[in-house]
């Protein structure tokens, strides 16, 4: 059984020195769950918004121990390596609260592999299974996180730093300034509060950063 396996009442949390591959992925959910398990996927951030795989049920959730940060270096989607980003990253400590989707039972395999083509493919998410607490019990659920230790994980910037990154850092997808807003809405409407986010929103606000629709 591979690393991220784990039994029915201790769930993998472990650093994982090599992410496996959609195919081992595969492997390990058939013995865990079984061919016709649901599948669930946690998303907090673009995931909310943009998911880009066909769900059949979505849930609010909260994810004990995992947090939400804006901390991961963007060189692509959100920024340039000249020039880079920032998007958000599940990093260990404190608490998250995001949705979790349920794959289709029939086209499950399907939808991992969009999503894996999208998530993975540098490798830089570290994949877990983590127990996700819904409105209607416990899911397990496929979350991305990004070990402390990875390159591309930042340390905190401070408040010029991150103003830098808001008005410059622009990659394939948009801005790093737009990314955040989105996420911002996306939380705002579902009634999520993110205190870190509604700070950043709130800074880049004061300096008029803002289209004129988020700022009136």
């Amino acid at each position: 059984m591979n690393s991220l396996s784990s039994n029915s009442v201790t769930w993998s949390t472990g650093p994982l020195h090599h992410p496996p591959d959609i195919e081992a992925l595969l492997r390990d959910l058939r013995q865990r769950f079984g061919p016709r398990r649901a599948l669930w996927v946690f998303g907090y951030a673009s995931l909310i918004w943009r998911p880009e795989f066909d769900a059949e049920e979505c849930r609010p959730a909260r994810v004990q121990g995992w947090h939400r940060a804006l901390r991961m270096r963007s060189h692509i989607n959100r920024g340039t390596p000249e020039r880079p980003g920032l998007v958000f990253a599940l990093l260990s400590g404190g608490a998250c609260r995001g949705e979790v989707h349920r794959l289709p039972t029939g086209n499950a395999e399907a939808e991992l592999h969009r999503l894996w083509s999208r998530e993975m493919p540098t490798g830089v998410y570290t994949p877990r299974w983590l127990p996700c607490h819904t409105p209607t019990g416990m899911v397990p659920a496929l979350a991305f996180t990004l070990s402390r230790r990875h390159q591309a994980c930042l340390a905190p910037l401070d408040d010029v730093a991150m103003l830098d990154v808001l008005r410059h850092a622009r990659g394939r997808y948009g801005t790093t300034l737009d990314y955040l807003l989105q996420t911002a809405e996306a939380l705002r409407t579902r009634g999520i509060r993110d205190r870190e986010i509604e700070r950043l929103v709130a800074l880049a606000g004061r300096h008029r950063l803002l289209p004129p629709t988020e700022a009136s």
